[in-house]
């Protein structure tokens, strides 16, 4: 017998295995109870696998040899068969949603979900299908089972967060008892909604829902650890830097899940790799990713050593006409902007000449219609860079307070303020040797990076003199005077954490550059919209970064109030990224 006269045969089992009609007709009021008394039995089978319950999941079914399943090993008929499946065979999470019941005759009812599960480093997606029978003493059992794949293509579902407390990430008030309506991959509604028959409503209340956060300050071409910068710890011996980069490139997903599983859902890679150019378009289309933007290659006044002999993240400045050059070459691949790295006195022995230079990177940029982000730590080199034009300043100034001229020039360019006050801390880690996890949430850190992260110990000692220690705290101290300087004059605050560096965790560290953030003074409001709004204008985007009808439906709900306490930001519960929502137990690394 083929398979669909298999399936023809299960099928006609339901009249049989069905409590008998008795020749009446099929009532409103009898289907309304049958939906109902079905609908719990399907939701039984679900929630049995939720809690790998392999007895009740058995009874779930009906014991014939006409029943029948699909699933990774094909059509199987019969319940031995699937009672003689293996136990251990439970995924690591299924996520269903958009179940429905629609009875088809007197004890017959035919069911349908929408499924996301992992299982064994692998995911897919789809919808499973079940009939469902009455039985004579009243209870629901599954007789059919199959599940197909969804196709690439297939639109998100329509989701409702309903109940919640929403923080739209504008600065406005907090709406209470509101629902989020996301539809398409875009925000439908927010506020009072009332979402239609077919949006699957997730009940929120007790929850606060805030927009995906967005880190302003990542790198993708760095791994989080000493092997993607050999420059402070080199392991070169044990990790090639070649092979390390070669990974990078082949597998950001890597980080990706960090990025969701930490509530961010936007990322700005202020300098990098070619590649990591190549990100954006496919970040952007995905819904397990976050967006992306780029910069590309950092025009360095250094002609650093970490490049390889095929790819070059940095561009020597060694000239006006090969940085007017190398800013043209970016302008060709579609760059989001052009990077200044290390603007530093001493840098050349002719500082004239390297703010012309800074100059020329400014007038390419304008060209370009980009904005120029300049990596510049000290007083006087952040204000030659906001007199040459620059529109984001991605570090702190930690060695003088900024003065009046510097808040007029921060102004009068129309910066943005990036403080990226904890990465020094990663650093002071490494050298040392010593890893600090508190505050950070390492299951949403990939296994490869916490495995590496956790050889820091083991390094060989150095032998900081005691100066070390204190310096960097007078550099702490400046940063955050700076930042409290910054925010009284109304300059714009982004969040970044410049990720990638040294213990500097993709995804995860954004949590102690927001306590940071804080303790300098800022209000969770503030840091908040710091996190969102403002960073999604750092990237020149208008469509992230708030909740607004029309959006881009990248949300998060939290469990606990981030108003009351910037820490409660770690309390991610669900991530939805372009209206596809995602459980943090899916997201986090087992």
């Amino acid at each position: 017998m083929n398979t669909l006269a298999r399936s023809a045969a299960a099928l006609a089992l339901l009249a049989s295995a069905a409590v008998p009609a008795h020749g009446q007709t099929y009532s409103a009021a009898a289907r309304a109870r049958d939906s109902v008394q079905a609908l719990a039995a399907f939701r039984g089978n679900i929630e049995a696998i939720h809690r790998r319950d392999r007895a009740a999941y058995l009874r779930n079914y009906l014991q014939s040899p006409r029943l029948a399943r699909t699933g990774p090993a094909g059509v199987q008929y019969g319940y031995a068969d699937l009672a003689a499946g293996n136990p251990d065979s439970w995924p690591d999470t299924l996520v269903a949603s958009h179940v429905e019941i629609v009875p088809v005759a007197p004890g017959v009812a035919y069911g349908v979900y929408r499924y996301r599960v992992a299982q064994g480093g692998s995911s897919s997606r789809g919808v499973s299908e079940r009939v469902l029978v009455k039985q004579a003493d009243g209870s629901w059992k599954v007789a059919v089972s199959t599940a197909f794949g969804a196709p690439g293509d297939q639109p998100v579902p329509a989701f409702a967060f309903t109940g919640a407390t929403v923080i739209d990430g504008t600065g406005a008030a907090p709406m209470r008892n509101a629902t989020v309506v996301m539809r398409g991959g875009k925000i439908e509604c927010v506020g009072e909604c009332t979402p239609g028959a077919d949006v699957e409503r997730i009940d929120a209340r007790g929850k606060w829902i805030i927009p995906g956060l967005i880190d302003a300050h990542v790198h993708y071409s760095q791994t989080g650890w000493a092997d993607g910068r050999p420059d402070a710890a080199d392991v070169r011996d044990r990790f090639p830097y070649d092979s390390t980069v070669a990974q990078l490139e082949a597998h950001p997903e890597r980080f990706y899940r960090s990025y969701l599983c930490s509530g961010v859902t936007g990322t700005y890679d202020v300098g990098g790799f070619p590649w990591t150019w190549g990100l954006r378009a496919r970040a952007e289309a995905s819904t397990s990713a976050p967006h992306v933007a780029a910069a590309g290659p950092l025009l360095s006044t250094l002609d650093h050593w970490l490049n390889l002999p095929a790819s070059r993240q940095f561009i020597h400045t060694a000239n006006d006409s090969v940085t007017r050059a190398g800013a043209r070459m970016l302008a060709q691949y579609e760059t989001d902007a052009m990077k200044v790295w290390y603007l530093v006195e001493g840098t050349s022995p002719d500082t004239v000449a390297l703010k012309a230079r800074v100059r020329v990177v400014a007038e390419e940029a304008r060209r370009a219609g980009v904005p120029m982000i300049v990596h510049a730590t000290g007083l006087w080199e952040a204000k030659d860079a906001l007199r040459a034009g620059a529109k984001l300043l991605v570090h702190s100034v930690d060695d003088l307070p900024v003065d009046d001229e510097f808040l007029r020039l921060a102004h009068e360019a129309g910066a943005t303020y990036v403080p990226t006050l904890t990465v020094t801390d990663g650093y002071v880690q490494l050298y040392e040797r010593r890893l600090d996890t508190t505050g950070v949430p390492m299951a949403c850190v990939d296994p490869s990076t916490r495995a590496r992260a956790a050889l820091t110990d083991s390094l060989p000692p150095l032998n900081l003199p005691p100066s070390f220690r204190r310096g960097m705290e007078r550099r702490r101290t400046t940063m955050y005077e700076n930042l409290r300087r910054v925010r009284a004059a109304g300059i714009p605050i982004a969040m970044g954490t410049d990720a990638g560096n040294p213990l500097t965790l993709h995804g995860a560290s954004v949590f102690r550059e927001m306590d940071a953030m804080a303790e300098a003074g800022m209000t969770p409001m503030e840091v908040l919209v710091a996190a969102t709004r403002t960073a999604a204008g750092a990237m020149r985007r208008d469509d992230i970064g708030a909740l607004r009808p029309g959006m881009i439906a990248d949300v998060v709900v939290l469990d606990a109030d981030p108003l009351a306490d910037v820490r409660n930001l770690r309390s991610v519960r669900l991530v939805a990224r372009a209206g596809e929502v995602w459980t943090r137990q899916e997201l986090e690394y087992r």
